[in-house]
Parts: C-alpha cells; sequence; structure tokens
C-alpha cells in the first residue's frame, strides 16, 4: 500500500560514512566557522593531554622530596589546566551546536523549497508521509551528528592520537605492541560496522512508513470513522511501528555487540600495556610519576575509543539519512522553465489560447492515453466549457495547460507563446484556477484569499470576497477576516470554502480563467449567488469550465465534448442539442424534461 521512489534497504548497499560527503555543500557557507571550530577543538583535546604531564610534575616533583611550596604552585597549575579545558569545551560546545542547528535548518530548508518545485510526476511515486519524514526525523539525524557526535569524534580522535603518541614516545617498545593489537581491533570493527549501517537505512525506511501511514490516514479522517475503520488503521500502524521497533532493535544489538568488542578489545591490548609500565617502575626504569602519566594517557586512550566506537555508529545512521536527503534533492523535475524564456505580450481583457494536437499519456499509466489528438482554439474573452464523462481528459487539458506536466505530442500556445517556452512563473501568473476541491490553508480568511495576490490590500481583498459573496460570512465569524479558519478549513461549511477559493481567483485577476466544477459543493442558493460572481469575474477575460452539471455552462460560448481523451462535438448549447449525440445524451440524463424540452427551456 506505501510505495516509494526512494529506494529502501533491501535494494541497495547499506552508505558508508563517506555519505555524508553530501552535507558538503551545506558546510561550505561556514567554513570560518568551522574553522574557529576546529582551533577550539584542538586547545580543548590539547588541555586534556597537557594534564597528565602536569600530573607527572605534581608526583615527580610535588610530592617525592619537594619543599613545601613547590606543592601548591603544582596544584594551580593543574587547575589552571582544569579552567583551560572548562572554557574550550564550553565554547567548543556552543559552536558546534550553532553550527549543527544551522546546517540542519538549511538542509530541510533545502529539501522543502526542492520537493514543492517537483511536478505532480513525483507525488505520483512519492508519499507525502515520507517526504514529512525525511524532514524530520532525518534532518534531526545530521543535526545531531554535525552539532555533536562529528566534533565529539573528532576531539577523542586528536586525543587517543595525542595519548597514543606520548605513549609510544615514552614507551616505544610496550606501546608497539599495543599498536598492533589496536590494528587488529580496528579491523574486524570496520568489517561489522557494515552491519549496522544496513540496519540503520532499513530502521530508517521503516520509521517512513509509519510516518506515510499516519499522514495518510489522518488527512482522511472522516473517510475512517464513517467506515468505522480506526480499529482497523490502528492494527495497520501498529505493525507498521512494530517493524520498526523489530528493526531499530536488531540495530541496537548489532551497535552493542560492536562497542562491547571496541571496549574489550582495546581495553585488553592497553591493559598488556599498562602491566609493562609497571614492571618498568619495579626495575627502576621509569619514575612514579611517569607511570602516573602513563596511567591516565592509557585512560584517555581507552575512553577516546571506547566513544569512537558510538560515534561511529552515530555515523553509520547520519550516514544513511544523509543518503535519503541527497536522494530527494538528486530528484529532478521534468517541469522546468527554459534557459531563456520568452517574455508573454501584453493583454487587454483575456488571454487567447490555441491546443493543436495534443497527445498525453501519465507517467504513471504509459499504456493508457490520457488525451488524443486534441485540438482547440480559444478567442480572448470567450467561455469555453469542456464537458464529458469522468476520465474523458477535462482535468488532464487544465493540468497541460499549467504546466504540471508536459504533452508527448502536440503543443500548447498562450498569447502566441508556446507555454514551454515561457517561465513557470510567467505561464502560471496569467492563469488563475478555482478547483473542484477548494484548498484552504491553516490561516484567516484575509491571508487565504490574499494567498492570490499576496501585494493586495486588505480593500482589495474585501472587494474580492464580495465578489465571490463570501463577504457577509466572513463577517459574521467570531474575528471577522482575522479568524483562523482552521487545519484545511474545518471550521467552514463546503461552500463557504468554495466562495473562498472563488475570491482568491478574482483577487489574482488573470487573463486566463480556469473553472474545474467550481460550484460543486455549493447549495441552490448558494450557487446562484456564486454563478453570478463567477459571470461577472468571466467578464472581458477567458474562461475554461469544467462542468459535470450542464445547467452551469449553458451559455458558454462553446461546448467542447470530450470522450475517452478526444474531442467528438463541439458548439454551443443549442447546436449540441440539435445534433442529437454525445451531449445531447448528457443532458437526456440530466434534464428531467428529456433533451428535447430542455433545449426548449434553454431558448426561453
Amino acid at each position: 500500500m506505501n510505495t516509494s521512489a526512494t529506494p529502501t534497504a533491501s535494494t541497495t548497499s547499506p552508505p558508508p560514512p563517506r555519505a555524508l560527503a553530501g552535507l558538503a555543500p551545506f558546510l561550505r557557507p561556514y567554513r570560518w566557522h568551522i574553522g574557529a571550530t576546529l582551533v577550539l577543538l584542538v586547545l580543548a583535546a590539547g588541555a586534556t593531554l597537557v594534564f597528565p604531564a602536569a600530573l607527572k610534575n605534581l608526583i615527580d616533583e610535588g610530592l617525592v622530596g619537594a619543599a613545601p611550596g613547590q606543592l601548591a604552585g603544582h596544584f594551580f597549575n593543574l587547575f589552571a589546566v582544569a579552567v583551560a579545558l572548562g572554557l574550550f569545551s564550553a565554547a567548543r560546545f556552543y559552536m558546534v551546536s550553532w553550527l549543527g542547528e544551522r546546517v540542519s535548518a538549511d538542509l530541510r530548508n533545502a529539501v522543502y523549497g526542492h520537493v514543492i518545485a517537483q511536478s505532480p510526476e513525483f507525488f505520483e511515486t512519492t508519499q507525502t508521509g515520507e517526504v514529512l519524514s525525511r524532514l524530520s526525523a532525518d534532518t534531526t539525524l545530521v543535526q545531531t551528528v554535525v552539532g555533536s557526535s562529528f566534533s565529539m569524534g573528532l576531539r577523542n580522535a586528536i586525543m587517543g592520537l595525542g595519548a597514543l603518541g606520548m605513549l609510544v614516545w615514552t614507551n616505544p617498545v610496550v606501546m608497539a605492541q599495543v599498536l598492533v593489537g589496536l590494528v587488529l581491533v580496528v579491523l574486524p570493527a570496520m568489517w561489522f560496522g557494515r552491519r549496522v549501517r544496513k540496519l540503520s537505512r532499513a530502521s530508517q525506511d521503516r520509521i517512513a512508513d509509519s510516518s506515510a501511514i499516519a499522514a495518510e490516514v489522518l488527512n482522511a479522517i472522516p473517510v475512517v470513522q464513517s467506515y468505522n475503520a480506526q480499529a482497523r488503521e490502528a492494527r495497520r500502524f501498529e505493525s507498521s511501528t512494530l517493524a520498526a521497533f523489530q528493526t531499530a532493535v536488531g540495530r541496537s544489538k548489532a551497535r552493542a555487540v560492536l562497542v562491547a568488542f571496541i571496549i574489550i578489545a582495546t581495553s585488553a591490548a592497553l591493559l598488556w600495556g599498562l602491566y609493562m609500565g609497571t614492571q618498568a617502575v619495579a626495575a627502576g626504569r621509569i619514575s612514579a610519576g611517569h607511570l602516573g602519566q602513563t596511567v591516565v594517557y592509557v585512560i584517555i586512550l581507552a575512553s577516546a575509543f571506547a566513544v569512537l566506537g558510538e560515534v561511529y555508529g552515530d555515523l553509520l545512521r547520519a550516514a544513511g539519512a544523509t543518503e535519503r536527503l541527497m536522494e530527494l534533492l538528486a530528484q529532478r523535475s521534468p517541469i522546468r522553465s527554459p534557459a531563456t524564456p520568452l517574455p508573454l505580450p501584453a493583454v487587454v481583457g483575456g488571454s487567447t489560447l490555441t491546443l493543436e494536437h495534443l497527445g498525453f499519456h501519465y507517467p504513471s499509466r504509459p499504456q493508457q492515453a490520457a488525451l488524443q489528438d486534441v485540438t482547440l482554439s480559444v478567442a480572448s474573452g470567450k467561455t469555453v466549457a469542456l464537458v464529458g464523462s469522468s476520465g474523458a481528459g477535462k482535468s488532464t487539458v487544465f493540468q497541460l495547460l499549467l504546466r504540471f506536466y508536459d504533452a508527448q505530442n502536440g503543443s500548447i500556445t498562450l498569447d502566441g507563446v508556446p507555454i514551454h517556452q515561457l517561465s513557470l512563473e510567467a505561464l502560471r501568473s496569467r492563469i488563475g484556477i478555482v478547483p473542484q476541491d477548494a484548498v484552504i490553508f491553516s490561516a484567516d480568511a484575509m491571508e487565504n484569499i490574499r494567498y492570490g495576490k499576496p501585494e493586495a490590500s486588505d480593500a482589495e481583498v474585501m472587494a474580492a470576497a464580495r465578489a465571490a459573496y463570501a463577504h457577509e460570512f466572513i463577517e459574521a465569524l467570531p474575528q471577522g477576516y482575522r479568524t483562523f479558519l482552521g487545519e484545511r478549513g474545518v471550521r467552514l461549511s463546503g461552500g463557504q470554502r468554495q466562495r473562498i477559493s472563488i475570491a482568491r481567483a478574482i483577487l489574482k485577476n488573470p487573463p486566463l480563467l480556469l473553472l474545474d466544477e467550481a460550484t460543486s459543493a455549493l447549495d441552490a442558493e448558494s450557487e446562484r449567488m456564486v454563478q453570478a460572481a463567477l459571470e461577472s469575474a468571466m467578464e472581458n477575460r477567458t474562461t475554461l469550465v469544467i462542468a459535470h452539471r450542464l445547467a452551469t455552462v449553458q451559455k458558454a460560448d462553446c461546448i467542447v465534448v470530450l470522450e475517452q481523451g478526444r474531442i467528438v462535438e463541439q458548439g454551443t448549447h443549442n447546436e449540441l442539442l440539435a445534433r442529437a449525440g454525445v451531449y445531447a445524451g448528457l443532458a437526456a440524463l440530466q434534464f428531467s424534461d428529456g433533451p428535447t424540452n430542455a433545449m426548449t427551456s434553454a431558448t426561453d
């Protein structure tokens, strides 16, 4: 039931940590910030590495045969190192936290901006819930790595290498043996990490599946409840979350084994080195302070390797998240503005429109033609109605006009310019649409209408509302035009939502108006008022109307009848009735007194 254009872990190999290189473009603008962070990181790591040396001096010079006055000085030196470590660590934490939040915000903005620019073809194969999961869960993983784990890993890598270097310098023979042991630890850990990577990617896929189910059901709550499907949908979501839980448990087990292996193996190797150091003290080859320094460096090295094991697991999870986000960003919409778009000529009144031999198949249904050899000319200021049974191709014409898709055959010309040579912004700014299902945003009535013309004044918005017969019911709302309408306009009736949508289109005032069964949600009284408003708005502009109820298009200058993607008839209402063809048959089904009397009443 849940399909996705994004490949899952079962179809692709698990992403290695180098997949994080996809974040480079988002890190590059903050390179100076990153540089300052690295300096602070090195200073903090350096302060940590200085601490064992200061401890050695305290033991050898401050405790063993030293004057009492020198002891306080050594403790002061240790405190100074601690102060430096605290200040550098705090500054580093703030810098990397800021960087993580900034990069994740930029990434989230980039993905969202990229997704909403995709053509409808993208949403035919990618579920909204999965995209939302990428914007939330995956970007959160990236924020964790950039703002914490990566810095922590780099800091511990510097400290581990520094401690290892000091140990090799002070005890070269013994630490050479330990180093060989560490190599034997790292190689199996890298091999085992592949399993963790695969499970991390699978876990993210299962979370995305759950998000997709939730988004789908929450957007259809009235239908779900009307069919008493709450328990069934809850079980479906529970099954999805259980799959996500089981995959996450498998990932956690794998990470736990990896961490345990690294800690135990590295501790064994380092304890061997520590044991050899105690033998050197007993033999008089090194001092007690030297041994204390060695102990602290061993602890630093062991803890660094343990932290690196944890960080490596985080990096693997973030690599999977980054790969998924980069896959979204790599999607390229087939519908794009040309590199050098042509300008649209100025028009007075309505636009002219020409469709020539249009042929189109939806990408998801390549074997089924949605339009076949459709040719149509619409003069400026004329109203053309598209009628026909469901699936005849009426809505497809609108989608091609708006360039949601490009036709495989033929061309569309707007005001003498082929629409594929226009920028998408210029094309769509010349077209207004009132869809069958009115879209209301989570904002107040004023902003919902102003969506058609963001720069419009309050007076212009109210004028558009009056033209759409929406002003009275908006004024009656608790806060009038400033009343929050709820998600998807849940506070409004269907007819009220439709009139808000019509007011939005009227405010835009486009030369070409597309009405997709714009009065379908209205009662008889509201339909009469809105029909009058629409007729007023249609004056001096070109209008295309999709209509299932033929009574709403009897006054159209031309009625085009579509059947199975082809134009089978066109003419005025009376002309088509007189032909006794497809249109007359549709009229006979809708007018109770039959086509002959319908023609008579229309003529009257």
